[in-house]
């Protein structure tokens, strides 16, 4: 049984004590001389048993006893030594070893349970004012002043490494992996950021899906066929896929915050031109235009979603990512919602009244991002992070699953209406008909894409997304048959199923990528001997830089599925080649997941 040392908390300061940060202060936990250099002892700080250990030159480090593998206390037993230069201990259960500076397990990145095998890293020194193994000291906040302090980043590393440096809004130390720092500083200040980029990335996709409620208003006298109105809501998908990589780039440009006010402001320019110019008697080529501008809003999850990969760390990556995302992607059914009370009070010869409605969403959410986030000025070390990812083979394999996922999602977001007033006139004669039906698919997969994120933390974002082609493949097959039916119940059902599994897929597709750079990291240490820190940084840097890849051409795949429906239509007045080519396209990604992720002897482990 491990002996446990009980902590003298109001006792002074000894010269020849240990002592730990709990939070509010350096507490002594034991003797200096009762740690034999190289063996472990087990202390209470509060109701936590800790590990405390001194390696033969005389550095003391702290970690949580409890080992994630066997759930027994027992890691103050364990052995001491080195792997490519860092200080580790050995568990004595199954022998995993663990690091001592950052709590990383080396061996196997996740426990039993799936959750994060990582061991909590405890500020540790010795009690001598002159002579500190550790120099840290938690710095004192100003009279009357919020605290925005957290923790050393580890054990055993000397230098000014406590808290996050601020400097207005930006933010200098941010070390989100640290389990001290992010108790204390860290998740507070990642949730503050992440709910104003998710109320600026939602009324981004608002606008960006803008026309696939505004195609409804352009009655007869507009003069607009129905390929016309598919090639409308097309042309914003279009400019917003290729924005999505400028927007990426300006993170690190910027900083995160002040790129969000400035997104958030661009949003004026397509609101405002579809209030002024939409009316009977305007011109084809400018709603062309007029649709083209409104793909700014979907720039903004590019950015944003760099942006919020930086905050979070890797274990909590997944459900970020689609907490981010989904609250983004609620954008869609919300505009559409709007729409149809427009429709429903305003009737359909008022298309103006909506998009002058986000003029004050649109103000808030800038006002919002410039007074409440902040700038990771780490991020601009990304600049040239596009160009280096575009060589990564990973780049171009998870872009063509973000196809299948987020290119479903979007483009059936936008064509869904048409294509029920297309396919199913007789059921749908009249935009507030189509209006009340379009916004369900959107809601449901935006709801679910954070499921999707938490799915894949728990059991792997590969295994999630591979599963999740085949529900998808299988919601195909039931719209091609509804379509070739006749049955409109039968066909609701099978899109909204393609609208719940692509935002499932979603959520599992965007937890891969940091999941990918991170298992590179781990063998970049393991194998190579690199710098955990610096290895721990590209990882982030490539992750952040994909996030924005992958989302530029996910988003084509909103183009190709609009362009699918138009020819489609155009040729055989139904929808069933596109249906066909849906299902093509999940068959395929399905077996690239497979190829690429989980089959026996294949790339990064544990994606």
């Amino acid at each position: 049984m491990t002996e446990t040392v009980e902590s003298n908390v109001s006792g002074g300061t000894a010269a020849s004590t240990v002592e730990i940060y709990d939070g509010t202060g350096w507490q002594p936990v034991c003797e200096w001389d009762g740690l034999v250099p190289g063996r472990g002892v087990a202390v209470l700080v509060g109701d936590q048993q800790v590990a405390v250990f001194r390696d033969r030159a005389g550095e003391v480090y702290a970690v949580g006893n409890r080992d994630p593998f066997s759930g027994a206390h027992v890691l103050s037993r364990g052995i001491l030594g080195s792997r490519d230069g860092a200080p580790v201990v050995a568990s004595p259960m199954y022998k995993q070893a663990f690091c001592l500076r950052t709590g990383a397990c080396l061996d196997e990145p996740l426990a039993p349970d799936g959750s994060d095998a990582a061991v909590r890293v405890w500020p540790v020194r010795r009690g001598v004012a002159t002579d500190p193994v550790v120099s840290y000291e938690p710095p004192e906040p100003a009279a009357g002043a919020s605290r925005r302090a957290g923790h050393a980043g580890h054990a055993g590393h000397a230098g000014h490494a406590g808290h996050a440096d601020h400097a207005g809004h930006d933010i200098a130390d941010w070390r989100p992996e640290d389990p001290v720092f992010w108790k204390e500083t860290g998740a507070r200040t990642a949730r503050r950021n992440l709910l104003f980029s998710v109320l600026s990335e939602h009324i981004g996709f608002s606008v960006w899906s803008l026309w696939s409620v505004l195609v409804l208003f352009l009655g007869p006298e507009y003069g607009i066929d129905p390929a016309g109105k598919f090639l409308l809501t097309a042309l914003p998908t279009a400019l917003g896929a290729v924005l999505r990589l400028p927007y990426t780039v300006a993170v690190a440009a910027f900083g995160g915050r002040n790129w969000t006010v400035i997104s958030a402001l661009l949003l004026l320019v397509p609101t405002v031109l579809a209030g002024v110019l939409l009316e009977p008697g305007v011109s084809y080529g400018t709603l062309l235009a007029v649709a083209c501008a409104a793909g700014v809003g979907g720039g903004n999850f590019a950015s944003s979603m760099a942006n919020i990969n930086a905050f979070y760390p890797q274990r909590l990556k997944g459900w970020a990512l689609g907490v981010n995302a989904g609250g983004g992607n609620l954008g869609v059914p919300a505009v559409q919602l709007l729409g149809l009370l427009v429709l429903a009070t305003a009737g359909s010869g008022n298309p103006r009244l909506l998009p002058l409605l986000y003029i004050p969403l649109i103000a808030l959410a800038a006002l919002g991002a410039a007074l409440r986030m902040d700038n990771l000025t780490g991020l601009r070390n990304h600049k040239r992070a596009l160009r280096e990812i575009c060589r990564e083979p990973h780049t171009w394999v998870m872009s063509v699953l973000y196809i299948g996922t987020f290119g479903s999602f979007i483009g059936f977001g936008f064509a869904f209406g048409q294509v029920l007033q297309v396919q199913f006139h007789g059921d749908f004669d009249t935009p507030v008909k189509a209006a009340g039906l379009t916004f369900l698919g959107p809601l449901l997969g935006s709801l679910v894409r954070p499921v999707g994120g938490l799915l894949a933390d728990r059991w792997g974002g590969a295994r999630v997304t591979l599963a999740n082609y085949g529900a998808m493949a299988a919601g195909a097959v039931t719209v091609l048959a509804a379509s070739r039916e006749g049955s409109l119940p039968l066909f609701v059902t099978g899109f909204v199923a393609l609208f719940v599994f692509s935002g499932i897929g979603n959520g599992s597709t965007y937890k891969m990528i940091p999941a990918i750079f991170r298992a590179q990291a781990r063998t970049a240490v393991e194998e190579h001997g690199a710098d955990p820190a610096a290895a721990e940084e590209t990882s982030r840097r490539r992750a952040s830089a994909l996030i924005g890849v992958a989302g530029a051409v996910g988003a084509f795949g909103g183009v190709l599925v609009n362009l699918a429906f138009r020819q489609s239509f155009l040729g055989s007045h139904n929808g069933d080649a596109a249906y066909l080519a849906f299902l093509a396209t999940y068959a395929l990604c399905a077996a690239l997941t497979w190829a690429v992720y989980l089959r026996p002897g294949r790339g990064p482990v544990g994606v």
